[in-house]
């Protein structure tokens, strides 16, 4: 769980390549068709490709920021849990959520485990998606933002992280699916 004198595995390439700050940008209109990309869940061992949902369902992308399988953001462990311990509800409302982290695969595979992830956990190690998202990035790692796609995969809601308000809440993201 988290541990906060482990930093081992903490300066790999990505760090780096994330490490100086670019702010998150708000250019991806609402009412847009969001970029597709393809990536693997950590959680149920497949492929998942965004355009998929399309014509099916909306889709809630919850882009997180995990520094090391040891390393968590202090901001995003408890939306990290929040969105695990609703994900029935997302479900229920025939919602799908996809979390998105920057750790690879093996470290997902831990994360998963440790924190009992349902909810599929979607590995973006090369950051490919967070940039194409415009999510910003500092100290390491991309920063955490969420985004709500309506059933035909257009942007209804963004919420890009800020020291004042890190993370969307479950409610509000519920919210904004209807």
């Amino acid at each position: 769980m988290l541990t906060s004198t482990d930093f081992s595995g903490l300066l790999n390439e990505r760090f780096f390549r994330n490490f100086l700050p670019v702010p998150a940008t708000d250019l991806l209109p609402l009412g847009v068709i969001t970029p597709n990309f393809q990536l693997p869940d950590i959680t149920n061992g497949t492929l998942v490709k965004l355009s998929d949902y399309r014509g099916n369902q909306p889709v809630v992308l919850a882009f997180t920021r995990i520094f090391t399988e040891k390393q968590y953001c202090p901001f995003c462990y408890p939306h990290i849990k929040a969105l695990n311990e609703n994900y029935e509800q997302f479900q229920s409302r025939g919602i799908a959520l996809l979390m998105i982290t920057s750790t690879d695969e093996r470290q997902s595979q831990i994360v998963v485990k440790d924190l009992g992830l349902k909810m599929p956990l979607l590995s973006d190690p090369s950051c490919r998606v967070f940039r194409a998202y415009q999510v910003g990035q500092a100290l390491g790692a991309p920063l955490p933002a969420q985004f709500v796609l309506d059933k035909e995969g257009k942007l209804r809601y963004r919420h890009l992280f800020s020291f004042l308000d890190h993370n969307a809440s479950v409610e509000r993201l519920l919210e904004q699916c209807n």
